[in-house]
C-alpha cells in the first residue's frame, strides 16, 4: 500500500509540475495530502504529544517546490518507519491531539490504514478537478501500479 502511495504521489507531483500553478485548488489539495501525511508520520514516530504535529498545518497554500520536498521527506520517513516496524507493533496504541485540541488513541494499524486511504481520496478529487480543467487525469489506480 505504501509503495503505491509513494508512486501515486510522485505521479500527481509530476503532472502538477507540468501544468504550472494556475489551479490553486489542485495544489492546495495535494499539499493537504502531503502535510497530513507528515502530521501522521510525526504521530507514529511518537513526536506528537499535542505540541508538534497538532501545530503543523494540514491546509496550507504551499508551492510546488515545498510539495516536492514533502514527497521526498514523507517517502523516506514512511519507509524508515515501516522498515523498523514489527508485526507486534501494529496493535500498539498511539496517543495524539488533533488540530482542534482533542485527544485520541488509535492503533498503529488504523493510523497506517488511514494514511493510505486519505491520500487516495484526495488524489481522486485532484483528478476530478484536472478533468474539469481539460487536463487528462493521472492514472493512479492500484492495478496500474502493480502491473
Amino acid at each position: 500500500m505504501y509503495e503505491h502511495l509513494n508512486w501515486a504521489n510522485q505521479r500527481i507531483l509530476e503532472t502538477l509540475q507540468s501544468i504550472g500553478d494556475e489551479n490553486q485548488d489542485v495544489f492546495r489539495l495535494f499539499s493537504h495530502i502531503l502535510l497530513a501525511e507528515k502530521v501522521w508520520i510525526t504521530r507514529l514516530q511518537g513526536l506528537d504529544s499535542s505540541m508538534d504535529s497538532s501545530r503543523l498545518p494540514i491546509w496550507s497554500d504551499v508551492d510546488i517546490e515545498v510539495c516536492t520536498e514533502l514527497v521526498i521527506q514523507n517517502e523516506e520517513s514512511l519507509t524508515t518507519f515501516l522498515t523498523n516496524l514489527a508485526n507486534t507493533d501494529l496493535d500498539k496504541l498511539i496517543s495524539y491531539t488533533n488540530s482542534k485540541g482533542k485527544e485520541f488513541k488509535n492503533s498503529v494499524r488504523d493510523v497506517l490504514t488511514h494514511i493510505a486511504l486519505h491520500g487516495q481520496y484526495h488524489r481522486g478529487q485532484i483528478n476530478s478537478r484536472l478533468r474539469a480543467e481539460g487536463i487528462e487525469p493521472v492514472n493512479i489506480d492500484f492495478i496500474t501500479f502493480v502491473r
